[in-house]
């Protein structure tokens, strides 16, 4: 809804880095706090939340620029100042991070991976749940048209320049629901933790709820530029084809390490 929050002089401050920034600050005081109960060292966690972000913001754009290259963009929009403002593609920052995760992890960080895990993924869907807000506010990932009384009518051309977003038609509020959905999951991680029956079960936990709320919200995305149809009857966006793929990589965490209840 406004995508620019204020301008000092020539220079304006976006709404969406805004919330990025808040977002990355509740995210990693959140899992400070979850990892603190398992006795993690804060710094640590601080060292890879960064290691994290960093990874995240490169691995959202690349998803971004590779999905518009398939879906055939001229090179001279794909890399553009507005590639370089537009936020990307939310899932292909979280399989980046996921790597640097476990990269850093092997290399030794003093961080046993599955308790580290644990710690991380409810302050990865808070701040999931913030960013979808700057998302609101940019006016990108937006909806279908929609003509319920909560539908929401973008108008700032700034949002149509840098996000193709559709102004003056009512839409849903996809981005919102998108918050609702990561909020729920971060909840649903806070409250099966006391209840945990091994270690990493939290964090495969999150890429099964993340997946399917990710599969359900996609019903009423409405750049369809991101669309496959791979399947012919489904359409099968990328945040659709993602989001299955974090249902089976938590499944398969959630088998295997469930042998293996001992194990750190």
């Amino acid at each position: 809804m406004h995508p620019i929050l204020f301008e000092i002089g020539s220079f304006p401050l976006g709404t969406y880095g805004l919330l990025l920034a808040i977002a990355f600050f509740a995210g990693t005081a959140l899992a400070k706090r979850q990892g603190h109960l398992d006795g993690l060292a804060p710094a640590a966690i601080t060292d890879l939340a960064i290691a994290m972000l960093i990874s995240a913001i490169v691995g959202s754009k690349l998803l971004m620029i590779v999905v518009d290259l398939i879906n055939g963009a001229p090179l001279r929009e794909v890399f553009s100042f507005a590639t370089l403002r537009a936020g990307g593609a939310i899932h292909g920052g979280i399989i980046a991070a996921t790597a640097v995760f476990f990269w850093k992890l092997r290399r030794g960080q003093g961080l046993p991976l599955r308790i580290t895990g644990d710690a991380l993924v409810p302050g990865v869907a808070l701040g999931q749940a913030i960013g979808r807000l700057g998302c609101f506010s940019a006016g990108c990932c937006y909806g279908t048209e929609s003509h319920a009384s909560w539908a929401t009518t973008f108008t700032d051309p700034i949002a149509h320049a840098f996000s193709g977003t559709p102004l003056g038609i009512p839409l849903h509020p996809v981005q919102l629901y998108n918050t609702l959905a990561n909020l729920a999951v971060m909840v649903v991680l806070l409250l099966a933790r006391p209840k945990r029956a091994f270690h990493g079960q939290i964090f495969a936990l999150y890429f099964l709820v993340e997946g399917l709320g990710r599969v359900i919200t996609e019903t009423w995305r409405g750049d369809v530029d991101r669309g496959t149809g791979w399947l012919g009857w489904v359409w099968l966006s990328t945040g659709r084809l993602t989001g299955i793929a974090f249902m089976l990589l938590g499944l398969g965490l959630w088998l295997v390490w469930s042998r293996h209840k001992e194990t750190k």
